[in-house]
């Protein structure tokens, strides 16, 4: 299979769960001028009031000024690869069989489809599950 793999920083802030609260931090990286391929937002039920957004990727010394500037973050705890290749019926459960197989934990998984390409982001605990996954995945 032709994968496209690699280790992604994954930026996390905090936000406020209220109309807004996302479009507002949003709004600060376009005008920095972040070309963002993911983001993910959700509250946090052990926050009232509170939300987490999740971006990749965030490059140069413009972009990332202004993420902190708004309470972004490289995720410490979680480690991420980025997988894109052609989609087919079952790619997910396959890509997640094989790290199953090498006894990776998955943090988080996300997957989506764009006509006939799929891109996953797979969030595990470590560098070295990180590094071991992609090993694993290049070759799928």
């Amino acid at each position: 299979m032709d994968l496209l793999v690699e280790r992604v920083d994954v930026w996390a802030a905090t936000i406020e769960d209220r109309p807004g609260g996302l479009a507002q931090v949003l709004a600060t990286l376009r005008d920095a001028g972040a070309d963002l391929q993911s983001i993910i937002a959700r509250r946090t039920p052990e926050q009232p009031g509170k939300g987490v957004v999740f971006v990749t990727p965030l490059q140069g010394d413009r972009e990332i000024r202004a993420a902190a500037q708004v309470g972004f973050n490289v995720t410490a705890s979680q480690h991420c690869v980025r997988v894109m290749g052609p989609d087919r019926p079952g790619i997910a459960a396959e890509l997640t069989q094989k790290l199953a197989d090498a006894r990776i934990d998955l943090r988080g998984f996300s997957a989506s489809v764009i006509g006939p390409q799929f891109v996953a982001y797979v969030a595990v605990d470590s560098l070295d599950d990180a590094n071991k996954a992609i090993e694993i995945l290049q070759k799928a």
